[in-house]
């Protein structure tokens, strides 16, 4: 696959590869990096592109300005779709996040509303500036949040705290969202992009395999039942187990040297 990252057909999605780390930026601070259905459709571009690039070992994803990281879709374009069943139909953001096999981190500037939080609860670590809020508010406007709301807010905070967030639409600060569980850690705005950026070299930095199926497994441990999870688990470990990237972790640990992992 391609180390250049693809053409996406806006400007408002952005991207920047590094050191294996993919920077991905949600850029319309103009209007709170709400998201438009072209904005949709290059995050698909960039996930099938990410997923099959071995340039690419971890996502951040982040939104322009200081104000926003995603205040969810553009409602103004909602009433643009023929049917409820176009709606429920249309390529979704979430969708094309939750698509990615790669490590994906969240770093939450600002606000986080409706889908935005959506997106943000679809990458597997978050970290967010102390200015950070969050908020599920498609209630004041009479619907509910359909990119995983309910049940990534249950797992994340409890089914108490998420009925607190669901039933009255209001948002939670920064220091709140920390002591639930919403986000792993706070820094100071300045310090937020750089701060996921250093961590997300600490995860390309180890076997790539590896990192990919910790990540599946994750979620695999949140849909089975114990016991199948734990059998799952095992057979992924032996398939890690059985890669050149294990071999080579093993024969590192006995020469007590760095590791150099191929994804292979």
């Amino acid at each position: 696959m391609s180390e250049v990252i693809p053409e996406l057909g806006t400007e408002e999605i952005t991207a920047e590869l590094d050191e294996q780390v993919l920077v991905v930026t949600l850029n319309r601070p103009q209007k709170l990096n709400s998201v438009t259905q072209e904005m949709s459709d290059a995050l698909v571009v960039l996930a099938e592109w990410a997923n099959d690039s071995d340039a690419v070992r971890v996502v951040v994803l982040t939104g322009a300005g200081e104000r926003s990281f995603c205040a969810g879709s553009d409602i103004r374009q909602l009433d643009k779709y023929a049917t409820p069943w176009d709606f429920r139909n249309r390529t979704d953001y979430c969708d094309a996040l939750r698509e990615l096999r790669k490590p994906v981190i969240a770093a939450v500037n600002g606000y986080a509303f409706g889908g935005g939080l959506e997106t943000a609860m679809t990458c597997d670590i978050r970290i967010a500036s102390t200015t950070a809020s969050f908020a599920a508010p498609e209630i004041k406007l009479g619907w509910i949040g359909g990119g995983g709301m309910s049940t990534f807010l249950g797992h994340s905070i409890g089914a108490s705290n998420a009925a607190l967030m669901l039933l009255t639409g209001d948002p939670i600060d920064a220091q709140r969202a920390l002591g639930w569980g919403l986000v792993s850690e706070l820094t100071e705005p300045a310090d937020l992009v750089p701060r996921a950026i250093e961590l997300a070299r600490v995860i390309a930095s180890r076997p790539p395999i590896a990192a990919e199926t910790a990540k599946a497994n994750l979620r695999a441990a949140y849909n089975l039942p114990q016991d199948a999870a734990i059998a799952y688990e095992r057979d992924l470990q032996t398939v890690t187990f059985a890669t050149d990237d294990a071999a080579e972790g093993r024969a590192a640990f006995a020469e007590k040297r760095p590791g150099v992992f191929r994804r292979r």
